[in-house]
């Protein structure tokens, strides 16, 4: 036996997930538990005149009812941008959005209970789309009434560095390209779903399905007025979240203040429907994208301007508009970079943080437009990327400081795996190979809410017993952290990984971590968790060396024993618990991790700033059908450098996974509205990729061992998904020789650009 680092590791969850015996907020039943029912806008932009909600308090079942006056404080996951109410204050925004709740004895009786507020509406204008929002509009007609210059636009996020317009025109090859980007969605297999407890001590426990217990923790004693100390949060198994689940909502503060009305416990599920309502997917975008290079396709310049539609709140939405500019610093080095994004509200269902938050949607122009330059400059357009990749240990325009680098590796391996030099170009009309890459961050260097507490801790205990006990606010969202805190404490102390229990996510009993967003987990929390263990070794080398008279440097950890390498010391686990909790019990250590200092001075220099970054190169192999417009993704071969696979199965299971997501918003997924209301909130109408869609995937796992990533590791959950677009949309260019410029690339665009070109 040795250690678990670096090997193909089943995740500790895994059965109890596939036998049906892992618990979902869902599947918790508690006595005298309320159900709650949701009265939800018809209207997209409308002013609420008077609510009457007599019929509802009075409806056989019904135990109380709320509406938004009740909870008049507004939340949010950024403090800046803190926007929304648990239901509609004074106006509704989107259609669908909360106005009243009730809860009742059982769900049948809380949606009939529901239906019966009445709700007197004054309706006015709609922004649906969001080149609207950025025209001056009446101060009545305002989404919300802080925007300036009276416009809705929420946020507008711009850099220029070394006058790229002006590189641009000097460039001796340019090319700019208008993109357009249907909005998408989650789509996880669990819904959102809620369970509060006001307990008898005056204390309230949140069961919630959420990748962030702390920062709703924080939202739910701002909105419900209660001290920290009285408010609970616990994660229990979660079944997908993508950043779907990233935020506060506002069903989790309606479902915690029914309970402190009723002193009962509450439960809200949704129905996949209101799911779809609730959304806080990638935003509806639309780029307009120039790129230079010279002669030798060195790469110029990059300027882009961007719209995104951020339906009716805040959200994510201040960091999105940053992200889709400032995660254009790389793979590749760009000294000349300029960027405008803003953010547009609209009267739909607001839009959020999704797996490559801020990134695919750039990222896809910027690949196309690279292949546009390399046909223009006569260059392989493998080549021209590779002569434009960022080095290891440097530094980009704009601050980013880039650590570990394999990129290099990564477009290697996919261009020999490929045999792309034998094939691209080279091959029957409507077939074709395509190339795309990939840059995102391992983390947030800074947290949501700035302060100097570090960005996460975990707690090593030791005990009599001889088990190892982890405590951690870490969210497993499915990307296996669980797993990994496990095999890290017993990498550290040579134990078998049985060895190791958890306690997790949640607020009561762990110490803070922040979340599992912005792919900090890898990288934040095992770092922490490393420091934790390597503590509890070396405290119990300390106390084996003091008995045994040697050196703590001479102890090993290894094979369930503790032993010097000259014999001197040899006994077992148990035995060097015993020797280790002789006259103090048990042992609790502590690890934590800080970010280092980076960035510049400028507004906006904390956007993109990461302790490191991943990089990835994938090839497509496509099919067009030019009789029909179909496009079928053969294969993809997917290299990404995440620094140390800590856990090679679950490194691979997350490419193919983006691999999967990426498929379905390059060829199919479109969230379609009508005058604001979705008309495809379900899985027959949202085209998710089925199995057959599904192309045969090469995962090469690139390492190139950050110096600062725990054992070297950086993300792997979401950087994959950048490459996957691009590589399929170039590669329907050296099928037929068309580039597509909107997406999701179905079958009529691809037909009707077919025809174009005659």
């Amino acid at each position: 036996m040795s250690g678990p680092i670096g090997k193909p590791t089943p995740y500790i969850d895994g059965v109890q997930k596939v036998t049906g015996k892992a618990m979902y907020t869902d599947d918790y039943r508690f006595p005298n538990m309320l159900y709650v029912g949701l009265l939800r806008s018809p209207h997209a932009h409308a002013h609420i005149k008077h609510i009457d909600t007599s019929a509802a308090e009075t409806y056989p079942g019904v135990a109380a009812v709320t509406v938004g006056t009740d909870l008049p404080i507004s939340f949010g996951i950024l403090p800046i941008s803190s926007d929304e109410n648990a239901m509609a204050v004074e106006k509704v925004r989107y259609v669908g959005e909360i106005v009243a709740a009730v809860a009742a004895e059982t769900m049948e009786a809380a949606q009939k209970g529901a239906e019966k507020i009445i709700v007197e509406y004054d309706p006015v204008r709609a922004f649906i789309d969001p080149g609207d929002s950025l025209e001056v509009c009446d101060p009545a007609e305002q989404i919300h009434s802080h925007t300036k210059g009276g416009k809705n636009i929420h946020k507008t996020a711009e850099l220029r560095f070394n006058e790229p317009e002006k590189a641009l025109e000097q460039s001796p090859f340019k090319r700019t390209g208008s993109f357009k980007f249907a909005g998408v969605t989650h789509a996880f297999t669990e819904p959102h779903s809620t369970i509060a407890i006001w307990n008898g001590d005056e204390t309230l426990t949140v069961i919630s399905a959420t990748q962030v217990p702390h920062y709703l923790h924080r939202n739910l004693s701002k909105v419900l007025e209660l001290p920290m100390h009285r408010v609970r949060v616990k994660k229990p198994a979660l079944g997908g979240g993508f950043g779907g689940k990233s935020d506060p909502f506002a069903h989790e503060m309606i479902t915690a203040y029914l309970s402190m009305k009723t002193k009962r416990p509450v439960k809200c599920t949704f129905s996949r429907e209101e799911v779809f309502i609730n959304n806080h997917g990638r935003h509806p975008t639309t780029i307009d994208m120039s790129v230079g290079c010279d002669q030798d396709g060195i790469i110029t310049a990059l300027d882009t301007d961007t719209i995104i539609d951020g339906g009716a709140y805040g959200s994510f939405g201040v960091v999105t508009s940053y992200y889709n500019g400032v995660l254009l610093q790389g793979p590749y080095k760009i000294d000349k970079l300029g960027f405008r994004t803003r953010r547009a509200y609209t009267n739909k269902p607001q839009c959020g943080a999704m797996r490559g938050h801020g990134a695919v949607n750039p990222r896809y122009a910027m690949e196309v437009i690279l292949d546009m330059l390399a046909h223009d400059a006569g260059i392989d357009p493998c080549d021209l990327r590779e002569k434009n990749f960022l080095e290891e240990n440097t530094v980009t325009v704009g601050q980013l400081r880039i650590t570990s680098n394999g990129v290099r590796d990564c477009l290697q391996a996919v261009r020999k795996k490929s045999d792309w030099d034998k094939l691209y170009g080279k091959q029957p009309y409507g077939r074709g190979l395509g190339i795309g890459c990939g840059f995102y961050i391992s983390g947030s260097a800074l947290p949501i809410i700035w302060n100097h507490y570090p960005q996460t801790v975990v707690h090593a205990k030791l005990d009599f017993d001889g088990r190892i006990v982890m405590f951690s606010g870490a969210s497993d969202i499915g990307q296996g952290s669980d797993t990994m805190l496990t095999q890290i404490a017993s990498e550290e102390l040579g134990v078998p990984m049985n060895y190791v229990q958890l306690e997790v996510a949640d607020t009561k009993t762990t110490p803070v971590d922040l979340g599992s967003y912005s792919s900090r987990v890898t990288f934040m929390v095992g770092n922490a968790a490393k420091m934790a263990s390597e503590k509890l070794r070396n405290e119990m080398a300390k106390a084996i060396a003091k008995e045994k008279d040697v050196s703590t440097d001479d102890i090993v950890f290894r094979d369930n024993k503790i032993f010097t390498e000259d014999g001197a010391v040899d006994i077992s686990w148990e035995d060097g618990v015993e020797a280790a909790l002789a006259g103090r019990g048990a042992i609790v250590e502590s690890g934590y991790y800080f970010s280092p200092k980076m960035g510049g001075d400028f507004k906006g220099s904390g956007a993109g700033l990461s302790p490191a970054y991943s990089f990835g190169a994938f090839i497509s192999d496509v099919t067009v059908n030019p009789s029909t417009g179909s496009v079928k993704v053969e294969k993809i071969w997917a290299a990404h450098d995440c620094g140390k696979a800590l856990n090679p199965l679950a490194v691979e299971g997350q490419i193919e996974g983006s691999i999967h997501m990426g498929l379905g918003q390059a060829i199919s997924e479109d969230l379609r509205y009508v005058n604001g209301q979705i008309v495809n909130a379900n899985f027959f109408d949202y085209r998710i990729p089925y199995s057959v869609d599904t192309p045969d995937m090469d995962v090469t796992i690139i390492e190139s061992n950050d110096s600062e990533g725990p054992y070297g590791a950086k993300e792997a959950g979401e950087g994959p998904i950048h490459p996957v677009l691009p590589s399929i949309g170039n590669a329907i260019y050296d099928a037929v020789g068309i580039r597509m410029m909107e997406l999701p690339i179905t079958p009529d665009k691809v037909l009707a650009k077919i025809q174009e070109k005659g």
